[in-house]
């Protein structure tokens, strides 16, 4: 049975997870998100990526933690884990959390429900993160069972909310609720229904100028891991570049007028 769905609404396409019955991500259902996400990036008509739980309150509750169980055990006896079948090795968690931080369209994790460990790692790869009021467990616990957030969270999260919060989380393994996250700065709303909001951000982005939020998702998501003029001379560039677009053309038509430009 699949572990994952999609559904276009309009130009935003919908990718939702549910792995029957505690949602967690297993390296089964990374390789199928990953393959969703790479597919969303190619489709000329999807405009916006979402990313939601299909289970009843839970977004993606954490990593299978059987499966890194039995990574560790491998480890200790020096083994390496084969591919099931012949050919390369199936695309992983930390593909996945890549792909969603480099596909050159705005994700949004629509966060409705447990979102911990992986599940929370995989929303930080996402470019704006909704949570709903009634999400009761947002965080990276996993120096409970005397790991780490191996899937990018000691790196996304400082950058997030920054090192001193972030470390804080991480060290205790502390979980927050989705009206907490958002007083921290970890989601950037909290709604009844974060689906439906999710959706509302996606058809707005959806008339936006592609080349322009593919070009502001790159350099914003770059500022951070290069000296500034380095990004500055980037952005200077690809400013001149996106210009040259019939989108950009079409949009600075539309926003001559300076009273207007901030109902566009």
């Amino acid at each position: 049975m699949p572990l994952v769905s999609i559904q276009d609404r309009d130009a935003v396409r919908v990718i939702t997870y549910a792995n029957v019955p505690f949602g967690t991500m297993t390296a089964a259902g990374a390789a199928e998100m990953f393959d969703a996400v790479a597919a969303a990036g190619m489709a000329p008509s999807v405009r916006v990526i979402v990313i939601t739980g299909g289970l009843p309150g839970i977004f993606i509750r954490h990593y299978d933690v059987a499966e890194l169980s039995e990574a560790a055990d491998a480890i200790e006896r020096g083994a390496s884990r084969a591919p099931s079948s012949p050919g390369p090795r199936p695309p992983g968690f930390h593909a996945l959390t890549d792909a969603i931080a480099a596909v050159d369209k705005p994700v949004i994790a629509a966060i409705n429900g447990l979102c911990m460990g992986g599940g929370f790692e995989l929303s930080l790869a996402c470019d704006l993160r909704i949570a709903g009021s009634s999400v009761t467990a947002i965080g990276l616990p996993e120096t409970r069972i005397g790991i780490f957030p191996g899937g990018g969270g000691t790196q996304r999260l400082p950058r997030i909310v920054g090192e001193a919060r972030a470390l804080e989380m991480i060290l205790r393994g502390l979980t927050v609720t989705g009206q907490r996250a958002h007083e921290i700065g970890i989601v950037h709303e909290v709604v009844a229904d974060p689906l439906a909001r999710s959706l509302e951000i996606g058809a707005e982005l959806s008339g936006r100028s592609a080349e322009g939020l593919a070009f502001a998702k790159r350099l914003t998501r770059s500022a951070l891991d290069r000296p500034l003029a380095e990004g500055l001379a980037d952005e200077r560039k690809s400013f001149s570049t996106v210009m040259r677009t019939a989108s950009a053309r079409e949009g600075l038509r539309a926003g001559r007028p300076p009273a207007e430009i901030q109902k566009l």
